[in-house]
């Protein structure tokens, strides 16, 4: 029967309606499916990514570390190359006939700046240690025969290399560094029972005394603190 305006209505297939929304959700499965897939890859190239810089993290803190422990034991072994060779022109002196003796009186010593003697009790500090004054003897030959090395100068010494000397020892343990108006070379480096008189501060043996000498073999007490002691006034 024709509607009034003349149309016949048009009826829409059932089952057309159900094919067509069959193959939406069958498309909307699909797109799940790619999302889930895409989700996926670029999920595990994340993880893939962070364990492999991981693994590179790890091999390169291995790498440096282990470039480290060379580096040391390359400067052990040259240390104890220098160890084994004589330090030219220095002088020595026989440590067992260097008194020991602890004192508390003045002590008259056979060289100047003292490598060995009796002593007072109490040691300067030599933990790097820079003195800008004199220093009582009695106290720092204590500090040699802790296995410290002093660095002496006078007023020939250039400022350069009071400077340049004053940073080694600063930054050195076992090592203290003062003016001697009275020694007769420039600068002397003393350890107990050895002594050493050098012009300038690049002077190659000056690094040959210090790796030889602090806490080298001709310290009495090696290990003896180099701090606690007598500081400056």
């Amino acid at each position: 029967m024709a509607s009034k305006s003349g149309r016949t209505p048009q009826h829409t297939d059932p089952n057309s309606r159900q094919a067509r929304i069959a193959e939406m959700r069958r498309a909307e499965k699909a797109r799940e499916r790619r999302n889930k897939a895409i989700a996926i890859t670029v999920s595990s190239a994340v993880v893939v990514g962070l364990v492999g810089f991981g693994a590179w993290v790890l091999i390169d803190q291995k790498q440096t570390e282990q470039r480290k422990q060379e580096a040391a034991e390359q400067l052990r072994k040259e240390a104890e190359e220098i160890r084994k060779q004589p330090v030219q022109g220095e002088q020595l002196w026989d440590a067992k006939k260097l008194g020991r003796n602890h004192v508390e009186t003045p002590v008259k010593y056979e060289m100047n700046p003292p490598v060995g003697g009796d002593h007072h009790p109490r040691w300067m500090n030599c933990n790097g240690d820079v003195y800008k004054t004199p220093l009582p003897e009695v106290n720092a030959v204590h500090s040699l025969e802790h296995g410290a090395v002093w660095v002496t100068y006078n007023e020939k010494a250039a400022p350069a290399d009071v400077d340049k000397l004053a940073a080694t020892v600063g930054k050195t343990p076992y090592t203290l560094m003062s003016p001697v108006k009275e020694q007769t070379g420039s600068i002397m480096l003393s350890a107990w029972g050895k002594q050493l008189t050098v012009d300038s501060a690049d002077d190659p043996r000056v690094k040959q005394f210090f790796t030889k000498y602090v806490q080298g073999e001709q310290t009495p007490e090696p290990g003896a603190a180099c701090t606690n002691g007598l500081a400056a006034k």
